[in-house]
């Protein structure tokens, strides 16, 4: 450091200062991404405002300006039981190592004595956190963790398009319920109703306490919460541009594994999708079915790629098209971010009112429709029929199939 004055003596260095103790909870993939992105821009904010500008890609990976991690950060992974999330997570899990963090994974639903070990466990480090980090404050396990922290630095970061409903309760003094679900309680809603209380206080702001919300999602923050804007810097400095290819990509959505949309119509409005915009590949959920996705490839005739990582890596490392088509859904938010200035157009079918289960939540429509009307940069499509190459009707559903369709697309992992 060069001292203001030349003639002066130099001034010893001042010690850096040292960031409070973090932890992270972390059940997906897309809340472990989003964590690094906080971290990231924690850091950027940390190293002062010409942090962003003194180094690139390089300079970040080797420690130099613009590097990760500053803080004292651990991020524990609740690992769940589906084996595509619990694949993902660890690749993250890897990533999160590389850019100097501690990662403790948790087997917290590996059996009936699992949840007790886990939160026994992490009795110790929550009471020493200065700050907790969570992606989910819907998830009943991170819910209980709350109630055992004494941090009064808390941040939520996204998991989807969930922050924006979790916004509007906290604002609004709501219990904190998944928008996809319907209003009536059962027994163990109602046992653990307390906790859940207590969680939500833990996660309103006052004289004591700061709650910060990271997010990419457009939203109005309640009084005294924080929103700093999530604009993907990290994922942008570590990957890509990608080579796009010159074809249309489907995002799928697991809207009918939820019981929101019903099967058939979903199937509908892919096919139609996929003849209208000339779409080749389908990228899976991680929480879309075997079955499902296997009559996407044989009816419709997509290629299923079923990624290793969250999308917004997935895209930005490439190759990809250079359209993506999606349903309503978090990346409709997200990728024109991870993406901007690559070239590729994300475009949104609405859900038509016609597609929902009878099963689905009064609120799901409105829902969906902001989650579409909100994003940003991208172009709108209609949920109607869309013409296909050939005219005349459809042929039934239970019609034989045409001659020599080819194998199915097996299901592969995206590269």
């Amino acid at each position: 450091m060069v001292s203001a004055a030349p003639s002066a003596s130099p001034a010893p260095a001042s010690p850096a200062p040292v960031s409070p103790a973090t932890l992270a909870f972390v059940e997906s993939p897309v809340q472990l991404l989003n964590v690094l992105e906080w971290a990231y821009a924690d850091a950027q904010r940390a190293a002062g405002p010409g942090a962003r500008r003194a180094g690139g890609p390089e300079a970040q990976r080797a420690g130099g300006p613009g590097a990760t991690a500053p803080q004292d950060l651990t991020v524990v992974v609740l690992s769940p039981h589906d084996p595509m999330t619990r694949g993902q997570l660890r690749r993250m899990a890897e990533l999160a190592r590389d850019e100097g963090f501690a990662v403790r994974w948790e087997d917290a639903r590996g059996g009936a004595g699992a949840p007790i070990k886990t939160i026994g466990g992490l009795r110790g480090p929550l009471r020493r956190a200065g700050r907790i980090v969570i992606g989910d404050p819907f998830s009943r396990y991170v819910q209980l963790l709350l109630t055992l922290t004494r941090a009064k630095d808390l941040v939520v970061v996204d998991d989807g398009t969930a922050t924006m409903e979790f916004i509007s309760q906290l604002a609004k003094g709501e219990p904190l319920v998944r928008w996809h679900r319907r209003g009536s309680k059962g027994p163990r809603d109602m046992v653990f109703a307390p906790v859940s209380a207590t969680a939500r206080r833990r996660l309103t702001p006052g004289t004591k306490r700061r709650v910060e919300v990271f997010s990419s999602m457009p939203v109005e923050p309640p009084a005294g919460v924080t929103i700093t804007a999530n604009d993907f810097a990290w994922t942008r400095a570590r990957f890509g541009p990608p080579r796009l290819t010159g074809g249309t990509d489907l995002v799928g959505t697991s809207l009918v594994e939820t019981g929101v949309v019903d099967l058939e119509r979903y199937l509908e409005a892919v096919g139609s999708l996929a003849r209208a915009h000339g779409a080749t590949r389908y990228f899976a959920h991680r929480r879309e079915s075997a079955e499902k996705l296997h009559r996407v490839s044989a009816e419709v005739g997509l290629e299923i790629v079923r990624p290793d990582l969250p999308l917004e890596l997935i895209a930005r490392r490439g190759p990809i098209g250079h359209t993506i088509v999606s349903f309503p859904s978090t990346v409709v938010h997200t990728l024109p971010l991870a993406l901007v200035g690559t070239g590729v157009q994300v475009a949104v079918c609405d859900v038509d009112p016609t597609w929902l289960t009878r099963d689905a939540s009064p609120r799901a429509q409105g829902f969906l429709s902001g989650v579409t009307g909100t994003a940003r940069d991208v172009r709108r499509l209609d949920s109607g029929p869309q013409p296909g190459p050939q005219t005349g009707p459809p042929p039934p559903r239970d019609a034989a199939p045409p001659a020599n369709p080819g194998p199915p697309a097996a299901p592969v992992a995206a590269s």
